[in-house]
Order: structure tokens, then sequence, then C-alpha cells
């Protein structure tokens, strides 16, 4: 059985949208306007096989990946704190009937998972520079794995898309790697200009594609978590020192004959994990 046709509807360029309602990126908001619609529609087509499913796109401004995803065929909930943006989304899920759906808020104060009513979706998103790391971190987080998302598309800064896929003994390696990698697959998908964006960013942007993993077993990711916050929060230091507030952590390195003189840059996603296996309530 053939699905039907994609709705196909005559859309302005991104910019005459932007110049029609008097748009312009907000530098308090983090936001910076991407136009190249053969980007974009390279973006939405980094999850692959899109069509039909649920997407959740954070900070979508005046709609740019919002319509290459709908395009697509993706059933979009997009999530926009910026009331400027409103209308011109509100054109897009009048050009695209019961694809889109906008939520005016904050994403980091929202129940992604109850927008689709417990069913798998997707992220994509180009994030606001500000708020990136924060969601990206919330969402690898939990003890409920693997996750409700299928898969991660997100749109950084190149320096933290090199701290995400960084490996050990690297200066980008640290605390955001092992969240990352412990029970998910990173990779750097796409390198994106500074000068694809208005205004253009300082710094060059990355797009990270992460897609889940088995989780290890026996190990809390809140213990994991506290384990690299104290590691890394003072990275310079000897694991002795760096972990001594950690209750059992030093314990735990003797039993897995992790040297406490190493620095936490040296220890791999794998010696973590078995750190906090250790220290994981039974």
């Amino acid at each position: 059985m053939s699905l039907p046709e994609l709705p196909n509807p005559e859309l302005p360029p991104l910019r005459e949208v932007i110049n029609a309602h008097g748009l312009f990126a907000s530098k308090a908001l983090g936001q910076n306007f991407l136009f190249d619609e053969q980007l974009l529609k390279r973006i939405a087509a980094i999850p692959e096989a899109i069509r039909g499913r649920n997407v959740l796109e954070v900070g979508p401004g005046p709609g740019g990946l919002t319509r290459a995803l709908l395009r697509a065929g993706a059933k979009v909930a997009a999530i926009e704190m910026d009331k400027r943006c409103m209308a011109p989304l509100g054109e897009l899920g009048a050009a695209f009937p019961d694809q889109l759906t906008v939520i005016e808020g904050d994403a980091l104060k929202i129940d992604h998972a109850a927008l689709f009513g417990g069913e798998p979706y997707a992220i994509l998103a180009n994030l606001p520079y500000n708020v990136g790391t924060a969601l990206f971190v919330g969402w690898l987080g939990g003890e409920q794995w693997p996750p409700l998302w299928s898969s991660l598309t997100l749109m950084f800064q190149q320096e933290v898309a090199e701290r995400i896929v960084a490996q050990p003994n690297t200066d980008a390696y640290g605390r955001l790697a092992v969240l990352s990698q412990w029970r998910a697959t990173p990779k750097i998908a796409m390198r994106v200009h500074r000068s694809a964006f208005t205004p253009p960013p300082k710094v060059m942007s990355a797009i990270i594609h992460v897609v889940p993993a088995q989780q290890p077993e026996g190990v809390s990711a809140r213990v994991l978590e506290r384990v690299t916050e104290a590691a890394f929060g003072q990275r310079r230091k000897m694991l002795r020192q760096s972990l001594k507030g950690v209750a059992g952590a030093l314990e735990a390195l003797e039993a897995l004959e992790i040297d406490p003189a190493r620095r936490a840059e040296t220890l791999s996603v794998a010696e973590f994990v078995s750190i906090a296996r250790v220290l994981t309530p039974r």
C-alpha cells in the first residue's frame, strides 16, 4: 500500500516571513536564524524516515527547520517562548493541517513526553545557545531507559559538540562526554559554518545526532551524575581529592584497583560506570 502524497504548499521565502512580521534574532533568547532551505532539509533528513513520526522541536523561531520537518511528513510539536514567533508559526500550521502543534512556553519547564501522550518521538532542534546544554543533559538523564525519544538531532556550538563526543585524555573530555556516551551513541552529523546564520554567531556550529544504547546493568543514572559532577568539578585534582566528598567513592576506587592519584580526564567512560555500579544501592 503506497503512502499518500505529502502536502507541498507554496510558502514565501523565510526572509520574507521575517520581514513581514518585523522579526529579528533576539540575543537575550540565544536566537540565530537559518534561512538556507536546502541546509534545513538536510538537517531534517538526518534521523531518517521521520514521515508520520512524532517530532519535538525546541525553539523553532520563525519556523525554518519546522518547514523542513513538515515537508518531510513529520507530526511536529514545537515549543517556543518568543511571542513574536507565534504568528508565522500559526501560518505554517494552517499550511500543514493536523501536522503542527505550537506550545508557547519554556522548554525547560514542560513535560516533553506528555506532549505525545506517551508515544515515542524524535527530537530535532536548532537549540537556543543559552539553554541547549541544560536541555541536552535533561534528555540524557533519568532512571527510565531507553527513553521515549528515539533520537536527538541537535545544533550546538561546535565546541560543545566536540565535548559531547570527546575521548579520554583530551582537553574536550569531561562530564558531558561521560553522560552522553555511557548509554547512548553520539556522533557529529554535520558542521555548520557561522555564515549560514542571521545574524552570524561568533562561533562555528555542529549538529549532534544521538541514539539510545543499552544501559549497563546495576548502575543508577543519578549516582553516575553525582560521581562525574564531583570528579570533573575539580578536574585538575587527583581523584582522592575530587571524590572524597562522595560517600564510598574512595573505597570503590580501591576495590576497582583504580589509582586515586589519577585525574578525572584519564578515566574511560567504562571506568566511571564501574565506580557508579559499586556505589549504586542494591
